[in-house]
């Protein structure tokens, strides 16, 4: 607890010892313990939800979703805009804690806040544009509309790789839409949802409105089982694995409960003859170590043209040497620890199913366990060569583990990176404009997200974030995303003295 820029956020000695981020409810039966992978210093103990908990959460909720929806869009938007400028003046601190809490670089920290800033500004402009349609009636003196009501409660499961930024493109939404949100943020990066929880109360509350419109529930993956199975959350948004997300997609299909899912990426660059290579390496080199490799947006494949496959490996292996590994919170690096030491060990794995499976290394990462790596998480990246039926190729690794293929054609570079079960994000190197078309059209990625010329990580909020097939289906952030949050409702209005029926039918008495 040393850090200034965890005091900074107001969190002490005491808190952080019975804090159940529960708003006031929450024994210390169990508790979850947050160790830092910077230096592996244990940062705070964190109660655990009790199933008795989650009632009062659940029940604090409805009461509060009741005062919430009755709130003008356009008022839940100011609130939406305060929180933001909180944010803003948190920024520091809490990018600080991100890196420290999860392990990324601090320039990534500082910008997975920015992302909440942003996702705020973004939906307060929503909460003036909900917008519903006005359609023309087949019937005489009758109009037909329809219009988007809030769902209720919405449930918030995410990941410990993005400790903060998925949280915010839910809630903010969420929030316009006149919904309260329950939120099980991982277990291993709790105190990261606890500053969030104590940022938006504090606005609540100078808004003399109830804490109750965002919650926070603290545990494992059977914590996450029991809101999903829970008929009173309307919408049910998890992010992580693809295993996780099946079990959620079952557990709230059962229900006929709404699902948001965000899942596994297995994410891959086409890099064609007609680009340039410097910007490709550039794009290359921060889509496969950026976070570590932690990010469902990760780089793991690298498809080249068989012409410029030499050149361009040469390259990567020169930006590789010059990477800097050590505590994120030192500007100078860039790469920071895995989350965990059992990350490590599935990263060491993924190494040894290469070596088995008879891949090339070009470079060949390892833990790292001299002076200054103290917390036994932090690795060195690899760089595999394979070809394209290496058997692993369709296996998510989350780590900085990159696959590099040959290629011959530009439909053999698709099909290559189509033949994966995860569609999330993918991309294009190239300055030829038919390749470039080519890649973006129904011939070509199969992924929710497809760029040309930029890598498969960093998303902007204004776009829709989410992915196909393994990936989850879901849309976030951006665009119309908003419309996940709600209910809609088709209206006709009768403004005759008679009672038409539609399609001509007679029904006369």
């Amino acid at each position: 607890m040393e850090h200034s820029f965890i005091k900074k956020l107001g969190l002490s000695e005491e808190e952080l010892g019975t804090y159940t981020g529960l708003n006031s409810y929450g024994s210390f039966e169990n508790s979850i313990e947050s160790f830092s992978p910077v230096d592996g210093k244990k940062i705070a103990q964190i109660g655990v939800t009790s199933t008795s908990d989650y009632e009062k959460v659940i029940e604090e909720a409805q009461k509060a979703q009741l005062i919430w929806r009755k709130v003008p869009a356009p008022k839940r938007g100011e609130i939406v805009r305060q929180i933001g400028n909180e944010l803003r003046n948190k920024k520091e601190e809490l990018g600080q804690l991100v890196a420290y809490e999860m392990g990324k670089s601090l320039q990534e920290g500082l910008g997975e806040v920015q992302e909440m800033i942003d996702i705020c500004d973004f939906a307060v402009g929503i909460s003036r544009q909900l917008y519903g349609l006005t359609m023309h009636s087949e019937r005489p003196q009758h109009r037909m509309y329809e219009q988007y009501h809030p769902l209720g409660i919405v449930g918030i499961i995410s990941a410990f790789n993005f400790p903060v930024a998925v949280w915010s493109w839910n809630t903010a939404l969420a929030w316009v839409c006149g919904n309260v949100c329950v939120w099980k943020p991982s277990e291993k990066t709790p105190l990261c949802a606890i500053t969030c929880q104590k940022i938006v109360a504090k606005i609540f509350k100078n808004n003399d409105l109830p804490e109750g419109i965002s919650n926070l529930i603290m545990g494992d993956g059977a914590l996450g089982e029991i809101m999903s199975k829970d008929s009173r959350v309307a919408l049910i948004s998890a992010t992580g694995s693809t295993v996780m997300g099946k079990k959620v997609a079952v557990a709230v299909g059962n229900r006929l409960g709404k699902c948001l899912l965000e899942l596994g990426g297995n994410n891959a660059i086409i890099i064609t003859e007609n680009a340039d290579l410097s910007l490709a390496v550039r794009a290359a080199v921060f889509g496969a170590i950026g976070t570590a490799g932690q990010r469902c947006t990760t780089t793991r494949r690298l498809i080249i043209h068989e012409s410029i496959y030499d050149a361009f490996l040469e390259k990567l292996v020169v930006a590789y040497q010059q990477l800097k590994i050590g505590s994120p919170l030192d500007a100078s690096n860039h790469i920071g620890p895995l989350i965990d030491q059992h990350a490590v060990q599935l990263y060491l794995n993924a190494l040894l199913k290469c070596e088995n499976g008879k891949a090339t290394f070009v470079i060949k990462g390892k833990q790292l366990n001299s002076s200054g790596y103290d917390s036994g998480c932090y690795v060195s990246p690899s760089i595999v060569a394979v070809d394209k039926t290496f058997q692993y190729l369709k296996e998510e690794v989350f780590a900085p583990l990159v696959y590099v293929i040959k290629y011959t054609d530009l439909e053999e570079a698709i099909a290559i990176q189509n033949d994966v079960p995860q569609g999330l994000s993918s991309s294009i190197m190239t300055l030829n404009m038919r390749e470039a078309e080519h890649f973006l059209s129904a011939e070509g990625s199969d992924c929710g997200i497809a760029n040309v010329n930029i890598g498969t990580s960093g998303a902007e909020i204004g776009g829709a974030f989410g992915g196909e097939k393994e990936t989850g289906g879901g849309r976030e952030s951006g665009s119309d995303a908003w419309k996940a949050y709600m209910r809609r409702q088709t209206n006709s209005i009768n403004y005759s003295a008679t009672i038409p029926l539609a399609q001509g039918i007679k029904f006369d008495f």
